[in-house]
């Protein structure tokens, strides 16, 4: 059935319904932040918005119009789409490490580190993501060399814990990507981070 489903930050499960009845159904569901954003479902004969967390639109054909969307209980829905919500995968979880200076983390950010350790075994994790970063404190050149090496410091800690260096891939943004904007050569701590995402 040709149907086209445009989709902007949205979590949308899609069930085709067999017998008689026949068609599929269409369920926006919020993102793990609770945030929700809409669809449009659409075939040859019409299209219909959904907006709203837990509205459905059923499409019985290629020639007739979607039916208006129906509002579900999240009970239902959990009940219809059990199997697909079975293997959904976790959402990926975020820590950030502060540095005091150079490759020196926080000693918060050294108590952190069990945490994430404990979080990449219990999801037997492959996926993990180490990202380095500076505060705008130096040059361009010099804050790129730091922002690999702070992600290459926490790379090592994490595969001396025992992690598979296969499953860490590490990245590096200098000074371009801060958590808090600052002007150039400003001293902001909170931008003296690694981002570690574990999937």
């Amino acid at each position: 059935m040709p149907n086209r489903l445009r989709v902007a930050m949205l979590f949308v499960l899609i069930l085709v319904i067999s017998g008689c009845a026949g068609g599929t159904m269409v369920v926006l569901t919020p993102n793990p932040d609770g945030k929700t954003g809409s669809i449009t479902v659409s075939n040859q004969a019409g299209a219909v918005d959904i907006k709203t967390p837990y509205q459905a639109a059923t499409i019985k054909s290629s020639t007739e119009s979607p039916n208006p969307p129906t509002t579900l209980n999240r009970e239902t829905v959990n009940t219809i789409f059990s199997d697909a919500l079975s293997i959904e995968p976790k959402p990926p979880v975020h820590y950030i490490l502060y540095f005091e200076k150079d490759l020196l983390l926080t000693t918060d950010s050294v108590k952190l580190l069990p945490e994430i350790l404990t979080s990449i075994k219990e999801r037997s994790s492959t996926d993990i993501s180490v990202i380095g970063h500076t505060d705008t404190v130096g040059s361009r050149e010099y804050n790129m060399a730091l922002s690999i090496n702070r992600a290459n410091s926490v790379r090592d800690l994490l595969v001396t814990k025992g992690v598979d260096i296969n499953h860490i891939k590490t990245t590096s943004h200098g000074k371009e990507n801060p958590l808090i904007k600052t002007e150039d050569n400003v001293n902001e701590p909170r931008n003296r981070r690694v981002e570690v995402v574990v999937r």
